[in-house]
């Protein structure tokens, strides 16, 4: 296929990075071994949206290599995800939910990714006995939707994603499936191309067991032409689009900038699902992470911009005790509500902290 070939001319190195930044030989070595450690790969789409002329640019702090990630400061796992991994590749958290680790591959390495400690790396993370999956699934009837994901799910052979479909397909309590993939937004010629992924998709796709993808649009100029033309083509084979943006320092940390992002997001017809805080991951949560009293204030001057339909995201942050909400601010409290939870007790329990204006986790607080 034409995107597998185009996959192989990927930005990877910090030479041919060269090509589109102003490097000293100090910082190549220092990049090189940023790389060594979590790898570069950016797509020549996504490259081509990045204005070279602009060092702040949010598209290229997304995906460029920094020697902020030097800073080890945070955790490689504080979501606790390693707790909930019931077997190689398979994570169940939420009681309706199973989640599956797919690859450790992705068409382009955010450098902010929650993953960084397994995405692009050689890991034991990975599904590796899609059938053992299958199985558990099969006897927890509490699950009834499950999650694949990655790295990158699309990036898989098509083969692939139908096989997952197929046996999926047949448990009885599922009532969907969805697919967490950015292919829309940094390499949407994998969908525009392959009319037999599209084909698939649609199979699988019913009237009562729809099938989701759950994709990653974090600044308005990611809303290309292309990319439109990729979630079309997911939308007119049946495909539910929501989206998860996550709020990042110095890509969307601006109320007038998230608006402009959830007002085209559902222009083009994709559903405005959850607002992440960003994760204290190391190597991460230096560079990206907005503290909590900045983020509530982002969020309630941005929702001014909004209407009813790009309003209905929540502020949320994925902690190791369940999804949590972030309500908001009154006085000296910040407030939060269980959304999702590992314990019961739990559920739709809302709670208050001390405010502290630099704190970016649940933990600092």
């Amino acid at each position: 296929m034409p995107w597998r070939r185009e996959l192989k001319n990927n930005i990877r190195t910090v030479e041919q990075l060269k090509q589109y930044v102003d490097l000293t030989p100090k910082q190549k070595k220092q990049l090189k071994k940023v790389i060594e450690k979590h790898p570069m790969s950016i797509t020549r789409y996504y490259m081509s949206l990045i204005d070279k002329n602009d060092p702040n640019d949010p598209i290229k702090k997304m995906v460029f290599p920094s020697i902020k990630e030097l800073d080890l400061s945070g955790s490689y796992d504080p979501s606790g995800e390693m707790e909930i991994t019931k077997m190689p590749g398979l994570q169940h958290k939420y009681a309706s939910t199973a989640l599956i680790l797919s690859t450790n591959r992705c068409a382009v390495y955010c450098r902010y990714c929650f993953r960084k400690r397994l995405v692009g790396l050689p890991t034991e993370e990975i599904i590796s006995k899609f059938d053992n999956a299958v199985k558990y699934i099969s006897e927890h009837e509490e699950i009834n939707n499950v999650l694949i994901s990655g790295g990158d799910p699309f990036i898989l052979p098509t083969r692939v994603i139908e096989n997952f479909l197929k046996k999926l397909s047949n448990i009885p309590h599922l009532y969907f499936i969805r697919f967490g993939s950015k292919i829309p937004v940094m390499f949407p010629d994998r969908i525009i191309e392959d009319e037999q992924l599209l084909s698939i998709l649609k199979k699988y796709s019913l009237p009562d067991s729809r099938i989701y993808v759950s994709t990653q649009f974090n600044h308005p100029r990611e809303i290309t032409k292309k990319s439109i033309r990729a979630i079309n083509k997911l939308a007119h084979h049946n495909i539910v689009i929501n989206n998860q943006t996550v709020l990042l320092k110095g890509v969307n940390d601006k109320p007038e900038t998230l608006a402009e992002l959830q007002n085209k997001l559902v222009g083009i017809g994709i559903i405005p699902y959850y607002l992440f805080q960003c994760r204290p991951v190391k190597r991460v949560k230096q560079s990206f992470q907005v503290p909590l009293y900045k983020g509530c204030s982002i969020v309630e001057e941005a929702k001014k911009k909004l209407n009813g339909h790009s309003k209905r995201f929540r502020f949320v942050m994925s902690h190791r005790t369940g999804k949590i909400e972030i309500l908001g601010i009154v006085d000296n409290d910040i407030y939060f509500k269980y959304h999702e939870v590992r314990n019961p007790k739990n559920f739709g329990k809302i709670f208050k902290k001390k405010l502290n204006k630099t704190a970016g986790w649940l933990d600092d607080l």
